[in-house]
């Protein structure tokens, strides 16, 4: 939701600013280079107690493992439906009903089944829920709940405490990245949704990463994740109802494609490079024409795919006429959709959202040239759950990029 979701060289700025500025990218886009940070929980699985954290594992991994302790592969799948299958969606012991006694103890002895912790679940007007979860070092993550009335219900969770990119309209990125999630963090966020909602709302239907993070930064948890999330004996999301978003991270994207058969989705934003430099940083390393190539090449190989593209509408930034007609050139030749998102104020946020009578005038250019459109409007925005609002950035935050001059007087 978490989803949910940057500056042109025509302006001058002051030899303290170049500096800092320079700074923050060489920390930025060096992250990009260096291996993963750790995850609260190691690659192997192991946490701090020396307990096999099962959800870590994927099927195959959780099948060698039940074996290597003496157990039949029969048992690893009712393991394995215990965790994810059968409305069980097991976090404890106790719950891990159906396996015989002794597996139950090697269990209790070798494993551990809860990676998240409930910390809180605020309510907004609109009947969206924002549950704060609490990690095992004290990192506290945000997943939105977000009902719909045509029966569909949406879990939006984190990838990441924090984010790298520091898009400037978003909340998480004034954080700066402080780790990333493990495969358990991830998909029991989905999990939690299930079990504190499923009886109120009914079927949790879709997941989209969108909520706190990059999820392309920590590309190997969430394909993990991802693909527990739509195992026909887990979980069992549609492939086509569970979404990646990305900033656009190019040989992280390839690889997505190329490995998942899960939704993807691109926050754009921006119809030039000058604006999407400023707005998000990550197009001076993968600008427009980069990224949108790669989407045109790889999707050659994708049958029937569509990826989404997300535009948070900021006001007298990337909301023209002349916007809508450039993102129009900008799609051609890609299966796409298209989602105007908007913009959702918070604190230390100089932006705007656009007014809703000139979306619907931006998405009626789209429309009339053939492109797929919707409008998506704030939900949970009173609870600081709506697209870009999640996290807490404290008093340690990434500065905000100085506007270029001609945008300034929009930020009035």
């Amino acid at each position: 939701m978490a989803t949910f979701l940057m500056r042109s060289g025509a302006f001058s700025l002051s030899l303290h600013s170049c500096t800092s500025h320079l700074s923050f990218l060489q920390r930025s886009f060096s992250a990009l280079r260096r291996r993963p940070l750790r995850s609260s929980t190691s690659v192997s699985g192991v946490c701090a107690e020396s307990k096999v954290m099962l959800k870590e594992m994927d099927f195959s991994e959780l099948d060698k493992w039940v074996q290597s302790n003496g157990f039949r592969s029969g048992q690893a799948m009712m393991l394995w439906k215990c965790l994810y299958g059968n409305n069980t969606w097991a976090l404890s012991h106790d719950e891990l009903e159906g396996l015989n006694k002794d597996f139950r103890k090697m269990i209790d002895e070798n494993a551990s089944l809860k990676a998240l912790t409930v910390k809180d679940v605020l309510k907004a007007s609109d009947g969206t829920r924002k549950i704060l979860f609490s990690l095992e070092d004290g990192s506290v993550i945000e997943t939105v709940v977000i009902p719909c009335d045509r029966g569909r219900t949406t879990v939006c969770v984190s990838s990441q405490v924090g984010c790298a990119m520091n898009c400037q309209f978003c909340y998480t990125g004034r954080m700066g990245l402080r780790k990333h999630l493990s495969t358990a963090e991830i998909v029991e966020q989905a999990i939690h949704a299930r079990r504190l909602f499923t009886s109120e709302f009914g079927s949790i239907t879709n997941v989209v990463f969108m909520g706190m993070g990059e999820p392309l930064h920590n590309i190997d948890n969430v394909i993990k994740a991802a693909a527990i999330m739509v195992d026909d004996k887990g979980l069992h999301f549609s492939p086509r109802k569970v979404t990646i978003s990305t900033s656009g991270l190019v040989p992280q994207l390839k690889r997505f494609l190329r490995e998942s058969n899960c939704a993807l989705a691109v926050s754009l934003n921006a119809t030039t490079d000058d604006v999407r430099n400023w707005i998000m940083p990550v197009n001076r390393k993968y600008n427009l024409s980069v990224l949108l190539q790669t989407l045109r090449e790889e999707l050659q190989f994708k049958h029937k795919y569509k990826v989404l593209f997300e535009y948070v509408m900021l006001a007298g930034v990337n909301d023209s006429l002349d916007d809508a007609k450039r993102l129009i050139q900008l799609v051609q030749g890609i299966p796409c959709k298209i989602n105007l998102i908007s913009f959702n104020p918070h604190k230390g946020s100089l932006f705007k959202p656009t007014p809703e009578e000139k979306m619907i005038e931006f998405r009626n250019v789209l429309v009339e040239a053939g492109c797929v459109v919707f409008l998506r409007l704030s939900r949970g925005d009173d609870q600081m759950a709506a697209c870009g609002q999640l996290g807490e950035p404290g008093d340690s935050r990434v500065p905000l990029l100085r506007a270029p001059q001609q945008f300034q007087t929009a930020l009035l």
